[in-house]
């Protein structure tokens, strides 16, 4: 059975930090893991991705506030915040996509980033 479990939502005010986790478990072949977040009233959008072979990429939103990394041999992936906005505020997610079976999503963690 695989399972996402995310940690490291909170509250913060603006401009501070936090550092999100998502361990991976019951999934041997992740091709791709990523963070997408949804703010209320507004679609899922991707945050930022990485690939098996470390390639990242970034919403322009989050550019150059946010980095993505991955512990392969932990199966956890991490999205340390840095420099938080109120329009950051959202439910994040946490995807694993396996080539040969698919997408797989954690339940969320609330951000919530006040001014």
């Amino acid at each position: 059975q695989v399972q996402l479990v995310e940690s490291g939502g909170g509250l913060v005010q603006a401009g501070g930090s936090l550092r999100l986790s998502c361990e991976a478990s019951g999934i041997f072949t992740i091709n791709r893991m990523g963070w997408y977040r949804q703010a209320p009233g507004k679609q899922r959008e991707v945050v930022a991705s990485i690939t098996s072979d470390g390639s990242t990429n970034y919403g322009d939103s989050v550019k150059g506030r946010f980095t993505i990394s991955r512990d392969s041999a932990k199966n956890t992936l991490y999205l340390q915040m840095n420099s938080l906005k109120p329009e950051d505020t959202a439910v994040y997610y946490c995807n694993a996509y396996s080539l040969f079976l698919g997408d797989y999503w954690g339940q969320g963690t609330q951000v919530t980033v006040s001014s």
